[in-house]
């Protein structure tokens, strides 16, 4: 019994490595499969001809011949299914349906009038049906939908504690799972976010690096040897509570001083009022049209943001920084005072090593890292989380 398990489990890892190179590299042919993967010609043949039964590959035709016959090319189908991804901000909902390649094909923005569950879940699962709607006829369908919250969540999908949203113990996976009759996934953001980019974006090269979701709140998606840093409870990354102030401004976590209330949108904003300014977007407005006081505000948070990044520099020493979320859309503002700050208060050794960067995937890191967490959840479902 044992060796016919063994058997079934090295099968689901070789198949998994074919999936993945395919994935990664096609168009490849069989010989090529076998050639990259170090297994026998006839154990690809026949995971591949597994693969294509299930419509995750299929053939394309034929390719360039090393000197005998032409070989049949293999493509992954990436339209075989689709998933949701879903960016659930404090103000705002970011969802995109996309292909299994991370290609977005629909997308929905809805602003969130008010914050509780009760108001918010209904109005995220319309978007979701709506989205789900929109698919293209597929194999498989809509395989999951990946969320990405601004919060403290566990490995079961319970938001434990999200201080900008004021949630506490919502049961959001099992809860929209049941609503939607779809696999949920949950999870932190600034987690999503660095998944993204790591992705899709700006850190497929980088090996450590932290991305910061800078929105209402702070968080950090911390990456080391390419893997997301969870922490021991799955927890770390809330560095926007860190205090950088011993007896500064009231954090809606119950400290004060944390770095949020100094460097996010949220401190951003409060900054604002007397320009009766109340959302990010009316302040960038400003800024383009030579607004001395807006520019002065985005310098202001830009600093700020320095601060708590010279830290994160001389801690962690890592390949790379993204600055994510809402705040990339000050980045023509805000970039000089970080670069000036960071300079001056981190260890040279440190700073000629770390790169600081906005994310290349916008305001989109979050969602598409949730849409790949969809994904990568449908394809472990029978084979081997690589």
């Amino acid at each position: 019994m044992q060796t016919t398990g063994d058997q079934h489990l090295v099968k689901k890892i070789n198949k998994t490595i074919v999936l993945e190179a395919i994935k990664k590299e096609s168009p490849l042919s069989r010989a090529q499969l076998s050639e990259m993967t170090g297994l026998n010609k006839g154990t690809v043949s026949t995971l591949v001809s597994e693969l294509i039964e299930e419509k995750l590959v299929y053939e394309i035709g034929l390719g360039r011949s090393s000197g005998g016959r032409k070989p049949v090319m293999l493509l992954f189908n990436k339209t075989a299914g689709y998933a949701i991804g879903v960016d659930l901000g404090v103000r705002y909902l970011l969802a995109v349906l996309t292909d299994l390649d991370g290609k977005i094909v629909s997308e929905r923005q809805v602003e969130l009038e008010r914050r509780e569950a009760g108001y918010v879940l209904p109005v995220l699962a319309d978007t979701v049906r709506s989205l789900a709607d929109a698919a293209p006829d597929s194999p498989y369908g809509v395989v999951g939908v990946g969320i990405g919250v601004a919060g403290i969540v566990d490995d079961k999908g319970t938001v434990l504690f999200a201080p900008n949203l004021e949630w506490r113990q919502v049961e959001l996976q099992r809860l929209l799972a049941e609503e939607l009759g779809l696999p949920v996934t949950i999870g932190n953001e600034a987690n999503a976010g660095a998944l993204g980019e790591m992705q899709y974006g700006a850190g497929q090269e980088a090996s450590d690096l932290v991305y910061l979701s800078v929105g209402t709140g702070i968080g950090a998606g911390i990456v080391v040897g390419g893997r997301i840093l969870p922490g021991t409870g799955g927890f770390a990354g809330e560095i926007g509570h860190t205090t950088i102030e011993q007896n500064g401004r009231k954090c809606s976590c119950g400290n004060k001083g944390c770095w949020e209330q100094y460097a996010s949108e949220k401190a951003l904003l409060e900054a604002a009022k007397p320009l009766g300014v109340e959302r990010l977007g009316k302040l960038v407005e400003l800024a383009e049209s030579g607004s001395t006081e807006a520019i002065r505000l985005f310098h202001e948070v830009g600093e700020s943001l320095g601060l708590g990044i010279a830290n994160i520099v001389n801690t962690l020493n890592p390949d790379l920084i993204l600055i994510g979320n809402q705040m990339t859309r000050a980045e023509p503002w805000i970039r000089s005072s970080i670069e000036r700050v960071v300079t001056s208060r981190s260890l040279p050794f440190h700073r000629k090593q770390a790169q600081i960067r906005f994310a290349s995937l916008d305001t989109h890191s979050t969602v598409l890292g949730s849409a790949y967490d969809a994904i990568s959840a449908f394809f472990s479902k029978d084979r081997i989380s690589l």
